[in-house]
């Protein structure tokens, strides 16, 4: 089995061993003064060219560096050089979950944090309260079409951010907005983020995206590390 040590470099590429093979994965280390805390970013629909590599999931990893948390990218199942084949989202779950297993196997120091976007937003809410993140991210959840069934999901009950675009060609805005609303359960329901004249993939509004992301996950960030931990 291959469990390696969590990376101390800046970048590491690395493949972990998921539930179909090896899982081509990026680790980044935080930029800021860093915090103890490991998110995990999951990338939009891989039949659609979805990969870890797309824009906004890098744009979300960097604003999440930036505020001194470290980043765990992985390739889905099928996808890059992972292996496997698509699997509508069941299968994608399980790697979330390897992935996660090895984050806090080797980091039990830090919370772990998830984020997604598009389809991968969908699969990090459905295992959330499973995995139990410190925080949830959510950019564009595809909650209405596309044949993603968030109604049966049990939800998470910690902070969450919603980032959706009000010009959103692929998920209908307002039905993001409706399902937020309806979300009464919840002791803590998301706060939402609405991006005028934003589409599915924040063209031109990327750096906007990154701004709402700092500025959302400020209230939950964890201390600075003290010094000593940060050189160890």
């Amino acid at each position: 089995m291959n469990h390696p040590a969590f990376p101390t470099d800046a970048t590491a590429t690395l493949m972990l061993d998921g539930p179909a093979g090896a899982l081509e994965t990026i680790v980044e280390a935080a930029e800021a003064p860093p915090r103890s805390v490991v998110a995990i970013v999951c990338h939009p629909l891989p039949t659609d060219g979805g990969t870890m590599h797309n824009k906004v999931v890098t744009m979300t990893a960097r604003a999440l560096r930036e505020s001194g948390i470290t980043t765990v990218r992985f390739n889905f199942r099928g996808t890059g050089a992972s292996s496997g084949r698509f699997d509508h989202g069941e299968g994608e779950a399980d790697d979330l979950r390897a992935v996660a297993a090895w984050v806090r196997e080797r980091r039990p120091d830090a919370q772990l944090w998830l984020a997604g976007f598009s389809f991968g937003s969908y699969v990090t809410i459905k295992c959330a309260a499973e995995l139990k993140p410190g925080m949830l991210i959510s950019i564009a959840p595809p909650v209405s079409g596309r044949g993603w069934d968030f109604s049966t999901i049990t939800l998470p009950e910690c902070p969450w951010l919603v980032v959706q675009g009000e010009a959103d060609e692929i998920v209908d805005p307002q039905a993001v907005f409706d399902w937020i609303d309806s979300l009464t359960q919840l002791r803590q329901p998301p706060e939402l983020v609405r991006m005028p004249d934003t589409s599915h993939f924040f063209h031109r509004r990327l750096i906007d995206l990154r701004g709402a992301i700092k500025h959302g996950v400020r209230p939950y960030l964890p201390p600075e590390l003290p010094q000593a931990s940060q050189n160890a």
